[in-house]
């Protein structure tokens, strides 16, 4: 029995989606509402769908990517691309082809400063001075002549008299060629490059260039770009074609949040690459909202250098973010993970560097030169930094960032760490 219309159903009028009849009555069988068959199969798949995309959701791992400009956190987010994402465009490697050009260009362009106002000119010009026996080993120029160059061409600005080709038919000929993606200055840089290689080259050779080197700090040259130096004139060639290697090692300043979605060990990550700069924090708040975890990238090799953007030691500036982080609010349920990066460079700096001739740092007691004294004293100073808990060891690693193997033992132990705090966190596993 029902209690709407008593017509047959083989001459009840067509049904309307909503469930009503024509005439704006309720079609009823057997006593109940009847229901579009399709209607209800959509509903079911959407209901499926916001169920399964609640679940991922859930059960998603959201990585903040933190730290000072320059400490290397891009290079270890472009780790987790190489490691677990997919290739390059050949588009996205002629922007890092350019860029990286460029960024040869800018080292060289900073040094050549550096030398001129240490007044290592004249140790150069007695480096020149035997012209013969820079013949005799195949250089046709001096460094001398090389420097005077760079000066010119790099640091004054000067318009080449007879420029080679370097538009048009060059950009054909050449693979990296022009990239609008890199900007207007990097691809400007990267003509430099090919215009005055073998300058750089014979001025980078050069003892007196070796000096130079060791008083970088002083000019904020990128540690890494050394190998970009040693290997100039593979750059230089049209048949050049960025490695995995080189674009670890390309400096592309971070001006905006980049977002980049993996999948782990069958675990969604979601993970966030934002600027380091001063300028750029602002931008942090907007990726603050339900973080599962935080990797703080500090540069152990910049204790010794100041920040570009303020005078201040740059050490001292990633201690004190580092203090505004860990302590945070927003971060009081997410795990942090503190990667003291760049520990190849700063091995390397330490044989004329003392850490307590920096005024931030003169408490430092450990020998002179001793790196794992100077990496126990650096993870002292980032522990000190927190209020209520305790930084546990296994959520601090040591790390070169531009070694694709010994971040990818790094990375597969700290995406461990984090499900398992993630649980723990969750309930799903009992506390240490």
């Amino acid at each position: 029995m029902g209690c709407g219309s008593s017509a047959p159903a083989a001459t009840a009028p067509p049904q309307a989606v909503s469930g009503t009849n024509n005439k704006g009555r309720t079609n009823n069988n057997g006593g109940g509402t009847s229901i579009n068959a399709g209607t209800a199969k959509e509903t079911k798949n959407i209901d499926m769908a916001l169920k399964r995309a609640k679940f991922e959701e859930e059960g998603k791992i959201k990585l903040l990517f933190l730290g000072a400009g320059e400490s290397g956190k891009s290079t270890i987010f472009k780790q987790m691309r190489l490691l677990y994402g997919p290739g390059r465009s050949d588009e996205e490697l002629r922007m890092f082809g350019v860029t990286a050009r460029s960024n040869i260009v800018v080292a060289m362009h900073k040094l050549v400063i550096l030398l001129r106002d240490s007044g290592l000119e004249g140790d150069l010009d007695a480096e020149s001075a035997d012209q013969a026996t820079c013949e005799k080993e195949g250089n046709h120029m001096t460094p001398r002549k090389a420097y005077d160059e760079l000066i010119k061409y790099l640091v004054e600005k000067a318009e080449p008299q007879n420029p080679p080709n370097t538009s048009g038919d060059w950009c054909g000929e050449d693979w990296c060629g022009e990239s609008p993606r890199a900007g207007m200055a990097a691809n400007k840089d990267a003509k430099q490059l090919i215009l005055h290689h073998e300058s750089i080259r014979v001025l980078w050779e050069c003892n007196t260039m070796k000096k130079v080197w060791n008083k970088r700090a002083s000019a904020n040259v990128v540690d890494g770009h050394k190998e970009f130096l040693d290997d100039v004139t593979r750059f230089a060639k049209p048949t050049y074609r960025p490695s995995e290697h080189d674009i670890l090692l390309t400096r592309v300043r971070t001006t905006q949040v980049i977002v980049e979605k993996y999948i782990i060990k069958g675990t969604t990550y979601e993970m966030y690459d934002v600027g380091g700069q001063r300028s750029d924090r602002r931008k942090w708040l907007d990726c603050f909202d339900n973080v599962t975890a935080v990797i703080f990238v500090a540069s152990l090799s910049e204790y010794d250098q100041q920040l570009a953007e303020a005078e201040n030691n740059r050490m001292k500036e990633a201690l004190q973010l580092f203090y505004s982080i860990i302590n945070n609010r927003a971060f009081s349920n997410s795990s942090v993970l503190l990667f003291l990066n760049k520990k190849d460079v700063f091995k390397e700096k330490l044989q004329y560097s003392n850490i307590a001739d920096q005024e931030p740092f003169d408490d430092y007691a450990g020998p002179v030169g001793d790196f794992d004294q100077g990496v126990l004293y650096f993870i002292r100073k980032f522990k000190e930094q927190l209020v209520d808990e305790e930084l546990k060891d296994t959520f601090i690693h040591v790390t070169c960032a531009t070694d694709t193997n010994d971040m990818d033992f790094v990375l597969d132990t700290s995406t461990t760490i984090i499900r398992s705090d993630n649980l723990r966190r969750a309930g799903f596993l009992l506390a240490d």
